[in-house]
């Protein structure tokens, strides 16, 4: 049904799709090319919120060329008004006459909305191409929209013995540069990133994205629309001059709301409920979705990470393994307390490269036969 054109030329939506990773959130991060015969006419990305979508910055750029053209969009293009008009009215009052979608959009707002729309204005439309990789340009978006909550990715650095820290909570840095700044990539690209009160206590971390480490062509937005940082404090014991607390990079403090007024902390706070004398993993997740938050990445000590994957949360382990021994004495990586194989956790190896000197395993769940 896919000519080569039509291939290469959503191969080129997708790349430039990337473009938008940084700054679209919470909308989804697409691309769109409009062609006229093999030519290309037109393209775009998607802007900031409350800016042009993807199809209506190519559709600036085309012009009247745009007319009898043929639209290839790596998401299926809007059908409602949100914070910008519909696209797939955009795309009619233009004149394109073919639109080659990859994926279907699962947002109920628009959910073959779009699609239909066109099609009854007498447009070609045709869906599916390279439907495989925006699924996994737009992993996080895609499961909010269907379970009603985003990607939740830990990254842990450890060393080759399996530890994450000296027992006397010294744990900078395990891995060496390059793999520090392949983090403010997953930083960059997530809408929050949580950590545990243990760890801002111990290093008093920033979380912050430092620009000069990315090495990326996709623009980053100002610092006080970058990803959320988000302190799991049931008793609210961030000092208020914290580094999470400091600079526009929001920050959130999730607590327990019992005996402490949050008032003599700067910083905005929610309260979620208690489990097990801990914070929820899930609810501090269900505050997160109704921030609109597509991908989180979790960053903390192994109380807080085993938490997490103890309540199955965790959709991918991006694990940096370091060439170096920290001897038996040194914190584990998880705590995850367990006792017999038959209690033991498998996951699956979705990618391994190595990163400098050090090696990136992302892994996810394994899905059992039964599942």
């Amino acid at each position: 049904m896919f000519s080569a054109l039509d291939h290469a030329m959503m191969a080129r939506a997708l790349r430039l799709a990337e473009r938008g990773r940084y700054w679209a959130r919470p909308n989804p991060h697409v691309g769109c090319v409009i062609t006229h015969g093999e030519q290309v006419v037109g393209e775009g990305f998607t802007q900031p919120p409350g800016q042009g979508h993807a199809e209506v910055q190519a559709l600036a750029q085309a012009g009247e060329r745009a007319r009898g053209a043929t639209a290839y969009v790596t998401l299926e293009p809007c059908a409602h008004f949100g914070r910008t008009p519909p696209c797939a009215d955009a795309l009619i009052s233009a004149g394109v006459s073919r639109v080659v979608v990859a994926l279907e959009d699962p947002d109920p707002r628009v959910s073959g909305g779009g699609a239909q729309r066109l099609r009854d204005a007498g447009v070609q439309v045709e869906v599916g191409l390279l439907a495989g990789q925006v699924e996994r340009q737009l992993a996080g978006f895609l499961l909010r929209q269907r379970r009603g909550r985003g990607r939740l990715r830990t990254k842990i650095a450890m060393s080759l013995d399996g530890r994450t820290g000296m027992a006397s909570g010294e744990s900078q840095w395990i891995t060496g540069p390059a793999a520090r700044a392949d983090v403010q990539r997953l930083r960059a690209e997530s809408c929050a990133v949580v950590t545990g009160i243990g760890t801002v206590l111990a290093d008093d971390c920033a979380l912050t994205v430092r620009a000069d480490e990315l090495h990326s062509d996709a623009p980053l937005p100002p610092p006080a629309q970058r990803a959320l940082r988000v302190v799991a404090d049931r008793r609210l014991r961030t000092p208020p001059q914290a580094r999470v607390l400091a600079g526009e990079q929001p920050s959130l403090l999730l607590w327990g709301g019992e005996g402490i007024s949050p008032a003599a902390l700067a910083a905005e706070t929610t309260v979620v409920a208690v489990q097990n004398d801990a914070l929820d993993p899930a609810a501090m997740l269900k505050v997160l979705a109704g921030r609109d938050c597509n991908d989180i990445l979790l960053e903390s000590g192994p109380t807080l990470v085993g938490a997490f994957i103890r309540a199955a949360l965790v959709d991918e382990l991006i694990v940096y393994i370091a060439p170096r021994l920290l001897g038996s004495q040194a914190r584990p990586m998880l705590d995850l307390p367990l006792e017999r194989m038959s209690e033991a956790l498998d996951l699956q190896i979705s990618d391994r490269r190595q990163v400098g000197n050090d090696l990136r395993i992302t892994l996810t769940p394994a899905v059992s036969s039964a599942d």
